[in-house]
């Protein structure tokens, strides 16, 4: 009996309730506003009905439910007050502990932003720092509001009640184990998905299985990429080449473009030369504009071959980005991946109808577009202008530059001289609209001609009179009586008489002397005769030579 008694009184101590120990019970019935639970005790526990209800109200325990409790107190005859919240909380903690000590990954779920970071809720409310919620620092922590999270207990103050995780050292962790195993198995060449991590603007990060990897903006694509951004954002999965692999510095060069053809491998075959072809143009520089005809595939439109007729200091003046045009293939290079394009040769040239609308001896009128040293050229239509040589200004006057007789802008008429559309020249002459002031004069002159000529300039060898209908003639020095001049120089503007001594219309060359002053008599005569009716032509030498045969002298 005795060892009984001690039996019992072992078994009573065992199950001796201790306030604030968590304990196992059996619910046995529900009654009212509370809960009738077996703790294996003489008497019964109670725990309030309201602690097994969820947030809609419903009762979530029944009869023959096994769960934790903590003794509260003794209430005398209605037996112990017992808490199953308050046991939870307490198991919940001992799991906590054991969690952090062993270092188990959690579950978690983000609540709230709180200062410096957000809420999580795993079980009670733990603190998540922004700097431990990602592999690296988000910029946005409002977005990871609401999800479900993998993390490790890093920190925890059970009597204060503080907890503090970390999703990082579980992301990290996962992300060693995949480098490891990556490491093993990544060849150059392979073919492999991977997870767009940072986006840059010369090229895209990617997470190819723990190790990040380079996507440069020129392996995106065959065709022109502005940035990367174009092609993908942060997160997209996307499937690469292993283009490069450093295994011991553990760097990864991928590509994009590579898993499609080159199109340049046989733009020869597609893009033969003369072939008519539409794009979009992409880009405008100083020197033309690029056109692209499909992905990866872009020819130059040089600034010479946009228009037959439009002048433009710039491109930008013809076309924008974004134009759709129809052009001409004119060469194509694959090897350096090149391709010459003309706007203008897509649209009728005006050199190859010119002469259906002019011809030589034509009369036109044009604008000055442009001088040079050696004449002007002139518009006389959209795109076809015309050069009026520096000979071509004056029968007679001596040009040096074209500004001396027009100016840039200046309306002008002009002949037609002749159309070489093959070459795109056209000759224009403005002297050709008035007659040939040499030819007249050759006709209506001729040697022993005396004449006036206002002197024009002075060189060293003689002096250049300006004769009528401005055509200039030589009076050289050996020409020049010092008594008609007073033994002085002739004077520049001064008007004097000469007798024409030498005539060259091929080389429309004028020779005049001024030897000695004519006599009064022979001025008589000669006067006489340019009024005279008489049909017989008389040269003036024989003139003078008759007179002076009549009055005795001897001296022809």
């Amino acid at each position: 009996m005795e060892d009984f008694e001690q039996l019992l009184d072992s078994y009573e101590q065992q199950t001796q309730a201790v306030e604030g120990q968590v304990l196992k019970g059996t619910v046995l019935k529900l009654a009212g506003e509370e809960v009738f639970v077996d703790i294996g005790r003489k008497s019964e526990g109670v725990v309030a009905l309201r602690e097994f209800m969820d947030l809609a109200g419903q009762v979530q325990v029944r009869p023959g439910d096994v769960i934790d409790v903590v003794v509260e107190r003794e209430e005398g005859e209605r037996g112990l007050r017992l808490s199953h919240e308050k046991a939870v909380r307490l198991r919940l903690w001992d799991d906590l502990e054991k969690a952090h000590r062993e270092g188990t990954i959690i579950q978690g779920h983000i609540t709230e932003r709180i200062k410096g970071g957000v809420a999580c809720d795993i079980g009670v409310k733990a603190f998540l720092p922004g700097s431990q919620l990602d592999l690296r620092p988000p910029r946005n922590l409002d977005a990871f509001l609401g999800q479900e999270v993998r993390v490790r207990i890093i920190k925890l103050n059970k009597k204060r009640g503080n907890v503090v995780v970390s999703r990082k050292v579980v992301l990290e962790d996962e992300q060693a184990q995949r480098r490891a195993k990556t490491l093993e198995t990544l060849h150059e060449g392979d073919v492999i998905a991977g997870v767009v991590k940072n986006v840059t603007e010369y090229g895209v990060f990617v997470d190819v299985g723990g190790l990040d990897g380079l996507l440069h903006v020129s392996d995106l694509s065959w065709g022109r990429v502005a940035h990367p951004n174009e092609i993908v954002q942060p997160g997209d999965e996307i499937t690469v080449k292993v283009l490069k692999f450093d295994r011991a510095k553990m760097r990864v060069s991928l590509g994009f473009k590579q898993l499609v053809p080159d199109p340049w491998s046989d733009a020869a075959e597609r893009y033969p030369i003369g072939a008519r072809v539409r794009g979009k143009v992409v880009s405008i520089t100083d020197y033309g504009c690029f056109v692209e005809l499909e992905q990866g595939i872009e020819g130059l439109i040089h600034v010479s071959e946009m228009s037959w007729s439009k002048r433009t200091k710039h491109p930008s003046k013809l076309v924008k980005a974004g134009d759709e045009l129809e052009v001409v293939v004119l060469d194509v290079n694959p090897a350096e991946r090149r391709m010459s394009l003309s706007l203008r040769q897509a649209q009728p040239n005006p050199w190859d109808t010119l002469h259906e609308r002019y011809a030589p001896g034509a009369v036109v009128e044009g604008r000055v577009r442009n001088l040079t040293d050696f004449g002007a050229f002139v518009e006389i239509e959209d795109g076809i202008d015309g050069l009026v040589h520096i000979s071509d200004f004056s029968w007679t006057k001596r040009i040096k530059h074209p500004s001396e007789v027009v100016k840039k802008g200046d309306k002008v008429r002009a002949k037609i001289l002749g159309i070489d559309a093959e070459n795109r020249r056209l000759s224009l002459g403005i002297r050709q609209l008035e007659p040939d002031a040499w030819e007249s004069f050759f006709e209506h002159r001729q040697l022993g001609d005396i004449l006036p000529g206002r002197v024009v300039r002075l060189a060293s060898f003689g002096a250049f009179v300006e004769l009528e209908g401005g055509i200039e003639a030589l009076c050289h020095n050996s020409e020049i009586n010092p008594d008609v001049t007073g033994g002085a120089p002739l004077e520049i503007g001064r008007e004097y008489e000469f007798k024409i001594i030498k005539l060259n219309p091929a080389d429309k060359k004028i020779g005049l002397s001024l030897r000695a002053p004519l006599h009064g008599a022979e001025r008589e005569t000669i006067e006489a005769y340019r009024h005279s009716p008489s049909g017989a032509r008389t040269t003036i030498e024989e003139m003078v030579t008759l007179k002076r045969a009549g009055n005795g002298d001897a001296n022809p």
